[in-house]
């Protein structure tokens, strides 16, 4: 795939923890880009190829427009069998997990790069974490030549975004998760860059969750708490999302000083 310069937006790439975030954290924007013309695609670290996670993940993909998945198959930190016979994504080698994304950010050649938070996305999943610290080395490490050099030729992204919830958006959804015993890691407001509003997409971004069928299910499963709240509620929810831009711009050159 190549980078989409035709359209009005830019090319974007997801790297997601576990195949259902793309959707729930960045899901407006990924149909907002494709709509757009842009090139959209997603990096899925945990579960396997060919589990029933991996077919739910296809047709989330295919709603937003995102391609098709592209998964790094090692096993969610707490469901080992997820990828039968590999490593948990948290206990791998980080070494392997950025040469990995690597490979499809190479192959992908995006303009611009959305993953976790460094906080691990409300919850602190550590899956989450891991794939926040793996993509910030990939994103610099795609664009040099001597690092991973079978991985593909080189691409420097444009930007990387961390999908984040500030603390006055997280009322409701903090409510929500709470009940369920789950943690609620939102960042000050400060931190946010680019506030999207998605309502266009919002109806597209659940259904893109509501493919997860086996996670719809399941009470504390956050597509599960969102399915059984009330079309208005849910679009509440989902109708903006929150990002902060991660990347720095390279500073003046000749600086005989650090500066701010």
């Amino acid at each position: 795939m190549t980078p989409t310069h035709s359209s009005s937006l830019p090319s974007l790439l997801g790297v997601f923890g576990h195949p259902d975030d793309e959707s729930l954290l960045a899901g407006g924007v990924l149909a907002q880009h494709a709509a757009a013309g842009a090139a959209t695609a997603v990096v899925t670290a945990p579960w396997a190829p060919d589990s029933h996670r991996a077919d739910e993940l296809a047709d989330a993909l295919a709603i937003l427009g995102a391609g098709k998945p592209r998964m790094l198959g090692l096993a969610d930190a707490r469901v080992p069998d997820s990828a039968p016979g590999r490593p948990r994504l948290c206990d791998a080698p980080l070494d392997e997990v950025v040469e990995g994304i690597v490979e499809h950010i190479r192959a992908v050649r995006p303009q611009v790069i959305i993953t976790h938070d460094a906080y691990g996305q409300l919850t602190g999943h550590p899956d989450h974490v891991r794939t926040h610290q793996a993509t910030v080395i990939a994103f610099h490490a795609a664009g040099l030549e001597h690092r991973y050099p079978q991985a593909g030729a080189p691409w420097r992204p444009a930007a990387l975004y961390a999908a984040t919830h500030p603390h006055s958006a997280v009322d409701t959804l903090g409510a929500l998760l709470t009940a369920v015993g789950k943690k609620v890691l939102s960042v000050p407001d400060e931190h946010v860059t680019a506030t999207v509003d998605v309502t266009v997409w919002s109806e597209q971004k659940m259904a893109a969750i509501s493919a997860r069928r086996s996670e719809a299910a399941r009470e504390r499963s956050l597509p599960g708490i969102l399915a059984r709240l009330s079309a208005p509620a849910r679009e509440s929810i989902n109708a903006t999302e929150f990002y902060t831009r991660l990347d720095a711009a390279p500073g003046p050159v000749g600086q005989r000083q650090l500066t701010v």
